[in-house]
């Protein structure tokens, strides 16, 4: 029951696997994992649900196909790997969801891809016709031509913002670990599985740490980022093994199984400010006096000039900010109406002064 409440009805869906999930030890995929998650993934399609797939595992099945022993740290082979190996995915995908009657789609993403309000809108638009022609989504990020995404990113982050871009009920992600722990369970036998988080709070991210794989990127760290994303998004979220019989479905009935993290509102969050908040990337900054901290913080105002007192990067009008304190905390991202220069000659003047110097 604690976890039914944060929900009507379950409609959709977000899935995201992980390299450890779809890989055997030498690499390459798993084949009976993954007509588990295919078997299970049409028991929920068959309850009316929509599904969404965030896969990793183009890397690993690309090194296994080309026989390369282990992961490289050269991004232009990993980006070859993982030229190979999606085309070898996306196929064993498709073989195994053809036994259910089951149609995908396949979607490469870049982080630029969701930087840009019409590219943003395009890829939403994309999921939704896929949707209603009953073709599951399989998304991935793409790995054979977005550096920064092999160097530094995650399938859980991508995920995260697939539930906020399509307004999922709820992201479950598939993981070689039960959930989150009270400690590291590798380290210490008595470790406890937390089933249940309200709120993501310092105790909490401090109880994440470690990195992933060999075939993967992300690690609890990078769950609890995800986690944050659907908690402001008004999106749930499951951590739960993969090798767990009937996973999805436990999930779905709302057994308690993995850790389960609250959203923070039941009310979705407007899409555009979702897109603020995650899709777009910051070209500067500004710095704001108290007046406005509460203005913004408190009463959902937008900043006036007369309340800023610094400004740094440069940026033109209709770019994303960061918006900070007097004591450098970061209170919120926002579209800057004015460029760095307009906004350096204005900050710190009201109306009046405003008028007098530069006319109506």
């Amino acid at each position: 029951m604690e976890r039914k409440k944060f929900f009507k009805k379950i409609k959709r869906v977000v899935i995201k696997i992980g390299s450890s999930s779809l890989t055997v030890k030498d690499g390459g995929l798993d084949l009976s994992n993954m007509e588990k998650f295919s078997f299970e993934i049409s028991g929920l399609v068959k309850q009316q649900i929509e599904v969404i797939v965030v896969t990793s595992g183009a890397i690993a099945a690309g090194l296994k196909y080309l026989k390369i022993s282990s992961r490289p740290k050269d991004i232009a082979a990993l980006q070859a790997a993982a030229s190979v190996g999606q085309v070898e995915l996306m196929r064993t995908y498709s073989d195994l969801f053809t036994k259910y009657d089951l149609k995908i789609g396949q979607i490469l993403l870049t982080r630029e891809d969701t930087t840009r309000r019409t590219q943003y809108l395009n890829i939403k638009n994309t999921i939704e016709d896929l949707l209603k022609l009953k073709v599951i989504p399989i998304i991935n990020e793409n790995d054979s031509s977005a550096v920064e995404e092999i160097k530094f990113g995650d399938n859980d982050r991508l995920a995260a913002l697939v539930a906020s871009l399509t307004e999922a009920d709820l992201l479950i992600i598939l993981s070689d670990i039960e959930g989150l722990y009270d400690r590291n369970p590798q380290e210490d036998k008595d470790a406890k599985l937390i089933s249940f988080v309200e709120r993501i709070t310092p105790v909490i991210e401090k109880l994440s740490g470690g990195i992933g794989s060999m075939y993967g990127s992300g690690g609890m760290i990078s769950k609890i980022k995800a986690a944050k994303v659907c908690s402001f998004s008004g999106i749930a979220m499951v951590i739960a093994h993969s090798k767990t019989p009937d996973v999805l479905e436990k999930i779905v009935s709302f057994e308690k199984i993995g850790t389960f993290f609250a959203p923070q509102t039941s009310r979705k969050v407007k899409s555009v400010k979702r897109w603020i908040a995650f899709g777009t990337g910051t070209k500067g900054k500004i710095v704001i006096d108290r007046g406005a901290e509460d203005a913004v913080a408190n009463k959902g105002k937008s900043i006036l000039p007369v309340g800023i007192i610094k400004v740094e990067g440069k940026f033109s009008k209709g770019d994303t900010l960061k918006v900070f304190s007097v004591d450098d905390k970061l209170i919120a991202k926002g579209i800057s109406n004015f460029s760095d220069d307009e906004i350096s000659r204005l900050m710190g003047k009201n109306e009046k002064q405003i008028l007098a110097e530069f006319g109506s």
